[in-house]
This record gives C-alpha cells, sequence and structure tokens, in this order.
C-alpha cells in the first residue's frame, strides 16, 4: 500500500487502440502479459468483466475450473480480483435495454447473466460486483415506460441481493452513451434506487471521473455526496475534455486541478482504509506504440501519488482561515501555486 493506498486497473486498460472512430492500431498483449505489466507497474487488482475471465457459455464445470486457473496466475502474481462486472449490454436481447427493457427475455437473461457473474466471483474471491447499466435508458422518450423502468430496475437489484447474501452491488452510473439519456445518471439516482432495496446496506456506489464530467456535474461533489453516506466503495480515476464522449484521458493530465480535489476528498476521509481501491479506468492514446502502451496507467498512478504529497502538504489551518474569511481568490491561488511546485 503505497502512502495508504492500492492501486487497479482492467484488462480493457490496455488495449489494442481501438475507438468509436477507428480500428485497431496495435497487437494485442495476451492476458499473461497484461498481469506482468500490473505486478511491474506496481498494481494490487485486476478489475473484470465476467467474460474477461470466462467465456459465460461454457458449462459450469467448465467455468468453475477456468476461474481456478485465472485466480491461480492472480495469486502467483500476488494480485487480488477486485471486483467482477457482468457484461450485460452486448447480448443481441439487449439493444435496448436489460433489466428495464420492455422484451420480458432479456429482462430474464440480465438476471441470469447477472447471477453467473456473481457465481464467478464467488470462485475468484471479489466481494463486489459493479453494475454498469449502459443501456438502461431510451433513444425515444415515449419509447420506454420511466416510471416502470425504475419500477423494474429496484426489482433487478433485489433479485441479485436474494440471489447471493454476501455479495455487494457498486451502482457505476453514466448520463449518456450509448443510450441517448439513462433512466438512472447520477449517484443521488442510483443511491434513491437503493433505498428501495431489500438490502440497502449491501448497494454502494463507483464513481468514475469521465462519467461525472459528462453529467455535467463535479466529480469530487458526487464523491463526497457518496462519502456522506458512507457509500463510496469504488472510484474509476481517469480525465475528460468537457461534454464528449467518454474519453478516459490520463488522470490529472486535462486538468490538474480538478484531479487535486478528488484526491483532496479522498485523503481527507480516509477513502481506502477499508479495502478500497483507487481504480484507474484510462484509455492509452491511438498514437502510443505497443511496447509503451502501458505509460496511461504508470502515469495516472504516479500522478495520483504526487497529488497525495500535495495534498499532505496543505497547510490546513491557513485553508480554514481562508475559508471563514471567504477569500475563495486567496484559495486558489494557493491550491494552483503547490500544484506549481511554488
Amino acid at each position: 500500500m503505497e502512502k495508504g493506498y492500492r492501486f487497479s486497473f482492467g484488462p480493457w486498460n490496455i488495449h489494442t487502440g481501438a475507438d468509436p472512430f477507428g480500428p485497431p492500431v496495435r497487437e494485442e498483449f495476451s492476458f499473461d502479459e497484461k498481469l506482468d505489466i500490473a505486478f511491474n507497474l506496481k498494481f494490487d487488482a485486476i478489475q473484470f468483466h465476467d467474460d474477461d475471465i470466462v467465456d459465460v457459455n461454457l458449462s459450469a464445470s467448465e467455468i468453475e475450473k477456468k476461474v481456478k486457473e485465472i485466480k491461480k496466475k492472480l495469486d502467483d502474481k500476488n494480485l487480488a480480483a477486485e471486483f467482477v462486472a457482468p457484461r450485460i449490454w452486448e447480448h443481441p436481447l439487449t439493444v435496448d435495454g436489460t433489466f428495464t427493457s420492455n422484451n420480458l427475455e432479456a429482462r430474464k437473461y440480465a438476471v441470469e447473466r447477472t447471477k453467473k457473474a456473481i457465481d464467478i466471483a464467488n470462485l475468484i474471491g471479489a466481494k463486489n460486483l459493479v453494475l454498469w447499466p449502459a443501456r438502461e435508458g431510451s433513444y425515444t422518450r415515449e419509447a420506454k415506460d420511466a416510471k416502470l423502468a425504475i419500477d423494474r430496475f429496484v426489482e433487478y437489484l433485489n433479485s441479485v441481493l436474494d440471489y447471493d447474501k454476501n455479495i455487494r452491488i457498486l451502482g457505476e452510473m453514466k448520463p449518456n452513451e450509448p443510450m441517448d439519456a439513462s433512466f438512472c445518471p447520477t449517484t443521488g439516482h442510483f443511491l434513491a434506487l437503493a433505498s428501495r432495496t431489500i438490502d440497502p446496506e449491501r448497494v454502494g456506489v463507483l464513481i468514475e471521473t469521465a462519467h461525472t464530467i459528462l453529467a455535467g456535474l463535479e466529480p469530487s461533489d458526487e464523491m463526497g455526496f457518496a462519502l456522506s453516506f458512507g457509500k463510496l466503495w469504488g472510484i474509476h480515476l481517469n480525465d475528460q475534455n468537457g461534454l464528449k464522449f467518454d474519453e478516459d484521458r490520463t488522470f490529472g493530465v486535462v486538468n490538474p486541478k480538478r484531479a487535486l480535489s478528488q484526491v483532496y476528498l479522498l485523503e481527507k476521509y480516509k477513502y481506502g482504509r477499508n479495502g478500497e481501491y483507487v481504480g484507474l479506468d484510462v484509455k492509452v492514446l491511438r498514437t502510443q506504440k505497443k511496447a509503451v502502451s502501458y505509460k496511461h496507467l504508470q502515469y495516472s498512478r504516479q500522478i495520483f501519488l504526487a497529488l497525495v504529497d500535495i495534498v499532505r502538504s496543505l497547510d490546513e489551518n491557513k485553508l480554514e482561515q481562508l475559508r471563514a474569511s471567504q477569500d475563495y481568490e486567496e484559495i486558489d491561488y494557493y491550491i494552483t501555486n503547490k500544484i506549481l511546485g511554488r
């Protein structure tokens, strides 16, 4: 735990350079090579979708055998599995949503696929299930009943909580992309849903920097909201050039001050002390050659740790005095100078 923090990323964060507007530009690393990179960069855990681990169409016995093989590879590198997320949004049934779909078969598929993801999580030693409601929205307002969609959302959460009495659900909200608009776009929306479930204590959130910015919100504010509820159980740090597609830039390279405000809050309220990870969800630029297509992970981690040092160097008494006098211009200047190393 360097400076009190543990770090994770997903296999998809070391990729071929494909984006919504172009094909792959690099050859893929093998899974074993990605584990080597994680180990060499001093990461502590790997984030997973269910099918990052195993072909979910295999039989139960085949799935168990394969997952145990992957777990041994993690153990050999002293890496943990932070979470498993069911990739329920890519099946032909779910073009118009999963558990909020008008299609009964799509809703059944979402539940059964999620149960299988929970089984995989238990086998690989992850206690968290991350839920990204990618297609739980609409392209056209009149296409779905928004009230009924929320009721179905709660029913789905209840079915997951009822299936496994130990699993925790971490909602990762995103306001748009791939849908035009989400039924549950923010942390507050999801925590309101959580309060209606059969076990709200096992429902929390994972907040991603870019998703928050895409909602027109400030990441540290969303984190503060979740921290106030005791529900910030995961984070995906990255950066974003405003209201565009989900860019997932290296953490802190677009707006260092915004990055500092996130680290300030995480540090102040001791995020990570209960086993939470500093998760990175960053994309390597298409221009990078394969041999250096992991720098975005290396630099995101280093920038985070550098910002921790800056936060710990801040004079809290001075900040409190400036807050009391409402001299916010001086706060801006003070923080900016710290970032500039002055």
